[in-house]
């Protein structure tokens, strides 16, 4: 099996290593990611320069270009066969509910499920791993476990990639995996006011404070509980229960 491996915090990431480490075991790895930090960069894709590849070691190289560039770069140039899943991850950070929409993570599993590879991004949800990098190393067993059985079903559901999160505790405290939806968070506070050193005033996006709502099987329930979360996801943003009921909201012009 071929196995693509990238992400959005680089090449340097301990994230990625983990992933190098629990996906090795399943088959051919080649990793392809940024040569630094691209975190939020959603689905963007480098238009109005070149990007250039670096090869450091073998079947391995640094991008200096987002996610999306990167797989792209590695289906269409790099590797000498399509690979048969994408891996995407692991990101130091959660990434559910909206932050799907934000994520180059995400994104770079959407972009493997684009050109038809079935695709899976990774993420822990402990946040900062400089901190405390020994707890994702305790994970490695259970990832590996958990994506052997991923990539051997018999049916990877068509159009779809997985969104998976782990929860922030040592593999052993793991109790388990859950197939859960898309939950809801609001972020206040999240904009900071400041000056530069000019006394001219700037803005620092991030941080803040995060509210969560979502039904019993959503995906920041499941991580709180201390399971595995794995959600489903599709390109296809079309609200159809809208569709379906337009004659009470809808007249043509």
């Amino acid at each position: 099996m071929r196995l693509l491996c990238t992400n959005d915090d680089g090449i340097l990431a301990h994230g990625l290593e983990c992933l190098i480490r629990a996906a090795s075991d399943l088959g051919d790895v080649t990793v392809v990611a940024p040569d630094r930090e691209q975190s939020a960069t959603s689905h963007s894709l480098t238009l109005h320069h070149p990007i250039r590849p670096v090869k450091r070691g073998e079947r391995r190289w640094q991008v200096d270009g987002t996610p999306t560039d990167c797989v792209m770069l590695a289906v269409e140039a790099l590797m000498e066969a399509r690979p048969d899943f994408v891996l995407s991850g692991i990101n130091h950070g959660q990434n559910m509910g909206e932050d799907v929409l934000y994520s180059g993570t995400v994104a770079a599993a959407m972009e493997g499920l684009s050109l038809g590879i079935p695709s899976i991004a990774l993420s822990f949800a402990g946040g900062d791993l400089r901190a405390d990098p020994e707890l994702l190393d305790a994970q490695v067993p259970v990832l590996t476990r958990l994506l052997e059985h991923i990539t051997a079903l018999p049916n990877f559901p068509k159009n779809t990639l997985l969104n998976i999160n782990l929860p922030p505790l040592s593999g052993g405290d793991i109790k388990g995996v859950r197939l859960t939806t898309l939950g809801r968070r609001v972020y206040s506070d999240s904009l900071m006011r400041m000056k530069d050193p000019w006394a001219r005033e700037i803005f620092w996006i991030g941080g803040g404070s995060a509210e969560w709502s979502g039904r019993e099987d959503c995906d920041f329930r499941a991580v709180g509980d201390g399971y595995v979360s794995v959600t489903p996801l599709h390109l296809d943003l079309t609200y159809y229960q809208m569709i379906e009921t337009s004659q009470s909201w809808w007249r043509d012009p």
